[in-house]
């Protein structure tokens, strides 16, 4: 009985002090969290504050193609916002609110993820009350489709529910820290969410400050996934089994003024293997505008490097 009384008191004390860690992170970044909706156009969703001067982050989703937005704060304040930015293929929008505000939830660094850590999901879908959920890092390095049908690298799964209106709202760890953007879940799936790594909504959140969009490589390009035959391969110097074939090359862009051309198989990019599409899309990030980019071709009469410079996509 006694062992019994025992480990009854120390189940209750993990118990404290797992709901304390949440209660905690909750009470530091809930203040932060708000509702969104849009001015005229219908749809709502959460974001959360992250600079004193008004700064918010939230779901391409769930601003859509608005320029205002309202915002309302747990207290019941209510301001309006301006759409800064919108990055459809990462579902991220930065929207600056009127006014100033004490409560801020910094960005976290996702890279220090572990799996199995906790992961809370705070949202205000009312505007004046938040939901809470908790649960753990289910996985990382996720890719997920986005609605462009580019894929969103760096993807954190989590089995924290996403209660209907909480999109855009912050994924937190114990430490009150914002790890992820809930931006997701699988419909009919049991209790699978996904957030957008904190890492990469910085990233996002920096390219539409500086420059009022995501700046991404363009070489004028589409092409499918294709078999990479084993000679080929080992004549690339790959050790991958699939690469990329050229559909078409645009007339007078990157690829075709470096003498890229249709049916060309690209192997790989600077040395890395480039396994399929998403590989491509993937590595054409905004460090390569502008750089000289050696790509690895394959064609019939052999392998040859062929020198691409990517230029800033405009759409």
């Amino acid at each position: 009985m006694a062992f019994a009384a025992e480990k009854l008191q120390s189940d209750d004390t993990l118990l404290d002090a797992y709901s304390a860690s949440v209660a905690d992170a909750v009470d530091r970044i809930g203040p932060a969290v708000c509702r969104i909706e849009r001015i005229g156009a219908g749809g709502h969703g959460s974001g959360f504050v992250i600079a004193q001067d008004g700064l918010v982050v939230t779901n391409f989703h769930v601003v859509g193609d608005a320029r205002a937005v309202r915002v309302t704060m747990p207290d019941g304040a209510s301001r309006e916002g301006h759409v800064l930015g919108r990055d459809p293929d990462t579902d991220i929008a930065l929207v600056r609110a009127d006014g100033s505000f004490a409560d801020v939830a910094p960005l976290g660094d996702s890279k220090r993820l572990r799996r199995g850590q906790i992961a809370i999901a705070i949202g205000n879908p009312l505007g004046f009350e938040w939901t809470v959920t908790a649960g753990v890092v289910s996985a990382l390095g996720r890719s997920m489709r986005a609605s462009t049908g580019r894929l969103i690298d760096d993807v954190i799964q989590t089995d924290a529910a996403l209660n209907p209106g909480n999109s855009g709202g912050p994924l937190v760890s114990s430490a009150g820290e914002v790890i992820g953007v809930n931006t997701a879940m699988i419909h009919g799936a049991q209790g699978i969410a996904f957030a957008v790594a904190s890492n990469t909504a910085n990233f996002v959140i920096s390219e539409i400050i500086r420059f009022g969009r995501v700046r991404r490589a363009f070489i004028g390009v589409s092409a499918d996934t294709t078999n990479l035959p084993r000679r080929a391969a080992l004549l690339s110097q790959v050790t991958t089994n699939t690469a990329v074939r050229l559909r078409s090359v645009e007339k007078n862009g990157p690829a075709a003024k470096a003498g890229l051309k249709e049916g060309d198989i690209i192997a790989a990019i600077d040395g890395r293997p480039v396994t399929g599409v998403d590989d491509l899309v993937r590595m054409l990030d905004a460090e390569r505008i502008g750089r000289e980019t050696l790509c690895t071709v394959v064609r019939r009469t052999g392998v040859s490097q062929v020198a691409v410079t990517p230029v800033a996509r405009t759409n």
